[in-house]
């Protein structure tokens, strides 16, 4: 197993995990945010292949709307 952080929250997650994987699993797959990995955004293209690391922090954030 690997631990990462999520949004300042420890994890584990089965090493080989996914981006899009992960999100699968944590029910956020809606399409509706925005994912940094180490405080680099993460294009939604490469989600499938950018692979999770041990210590990877992750943050999620979904848009606001307002007017």
């Amino acid at each position: 197993m690997i631990t990462i952080s999520l949004n300042n929250h420890p994890k584990t997650l089965s090493p080989n995990t996914s981006l899009s994987e992960a999100l699968a699993e944590w029910e956020f797959s809606d399409g509706k945010i925005a994912v940094a990995i180490n405080q680099e955004f993460v294009p939604r293209s490469t989600y499938r292949e950018r692979i999770l690391m041990n210590g990877d922090q992750i943050d999620i954030v979904k848009p606001v709307g307002g007017g």
